[in-house]
């Protein structure tokens, strides 16, 4: 009997410590040029295995090619963080000094176990679907979400904070992974989505239904409200706003926003040049029935944002992280509390979508419902 797919690509994935190691105690490999060269020839080495193991198969996804290589990345960014922490030693040495020094900043620390664990517990799932014949398009758009909102932080930070006079070649195979999410992105919008059963009778009951005889949907709406109120309100801090309140935020509740890695300033106007006008439209997505969309881009912003917050969070705490920079433990409560806050508000708002989907459904055409129909 032939081992799953997923099992394979396991097993593939588990060279990376290997291949780290190896590379780590020969010192040709140590160099800026080798080090990019390596992790071409070691990519292109476990996309061949990858064509071995499903060269049986008489039909393959080629998107299965791009989860099974970001799985074995997905390694080496666990590797990375096991190693930052002290868990384990004789990996990354070399990385750090002569490929990308800033994974040893808590934000990438953090931003490593979110793949390690959450991307690489994503993609063994997906491709286990793949290959059994089902749907996987909402759990690819998490992963979307999740990847586009790290790399979308992680490169411009690099670049403006701390670490930008110090990029190496190694730097730049980044730009793939930049990339190469946004068009999984736009592949998986473009397909059609799996829509759940509901009558047309239950559709046209709940899109007569304004706001306000919808109390979760106008309690998220407050919830979304607050949220874009305290993205807005960080973003204007990191731009140096004068006003007495965000002084006093800054140096009293979240000085980790000061950091020069970059990175924090860098999310936090991500939140206020684009997830704000994002919860703005689902507000609008909540009023309007029939929005359709609300359902896809819920569940890609959800991801975003949790994984967003854990990096963010965990950079704000992380020992990693200089103590003048990290959360006063006074200002661990509301702070927390506030992080929390901000991830949990697209986490709800997705799962409502998903749990009752009547309302966000294409509106019945008029004389369609049963109840028109016995009339007629």
């Amino acid at each position: 009997m032939r081992p799953l797919v997923e099992v394979s690509v396991f097993l593939i994935s588990l060279l990376a410590p290997g291949v780290l190691y190896t590379m780590n105690n020969i010192p040709a490999l140590q160099e800026p040029l080798p080090i990019l060269g390596m992790g071409m020839v070691v990519l292109g080495f476990i996309l061949l295995l990858l064509l071995l193991t499903v060269r049986n198969k008489t039909k393959v996804d080629p998107l299965f090619y791009v989860f099974a290589e970001f799985s074995f990345t997905c390694m080496v960014g666990l590797t990375n963080a096991l190693e930052q922490d002290g868990f384990i030693s004789g990996f990354m040495g070399f990385y750090l000094k002569m490929g990308e020094p800033h994974l040893s900043t808590a934000y990438a620390v953090m931003m490593s176990y979110w793949e390690g664990v959450v991307h690489f517990s994503l993609f063994l799932i997906i491709i286990h679907r793949m290959f059994k014949g089902k749907s996987y398009r909402s759990l690819g758009l998490l992963w979307a979400g999740s990847s586009i909102a790290h790399q979308i932080v992680l490169i411009p930070g690099v670049v403006i904070g701390k670490y930008g006079s110090n990029i190496r070649p190694a730097f730049w195979r980044n730009v793939p992974f930049f990339l190469v999410p946004f068009w999984v992105a736009y592949l998986l919008f473009s397909r059609p989505r799996e829509m759940p059963i509901v009558t047309a009778d239950k559709i046209s009951v709940e899109q007569k239904k304004s706001l306000l005889s919808r109390p979760a949907d106008l309690l998220l709406s407050l919830l979304i409200l607050a949220a874009m109120a305290f993205s807005v309100f960080r973003g204007l801090v990191v731009l140096d706003c004068p006003l007495d309140t965000c002084f006093t935020y800054i140096y009293q509740y979240e000085p980790y926003l000061k950091d020069p890695v970059g990175f924090p300033r860098v999310m936090m106007l991500v939140y206020l040049f684009y997830a704000l006008p994002l919860l703005t439209v689902f507000i609008y997505g909540l009023k309007t029935p029939g929005c359709s969309w609300m359902l896809d881009w819920t569940i890609f912003f959800a991801a975003a944002m949790a994984q967003s917050q854990w990096c963010h969070i965990g950079a704000s705490l992380h020992s990693r992280t200089p103590f003048t920079y990290r959360v006063p433990a006074d200002k661990w409560l509301p702070v927390i509390t506030l992080n929390v806050f901000l991830a949990a508000v697209p986490t709800l708002l997705a799962l409502r979508c998903l749990t009752d989907p009547a309302y966000f459904m294409k509106p019945v055409p008029k004389g369609q419902t049963n109840k028109e129909k016995k009339k007629n």
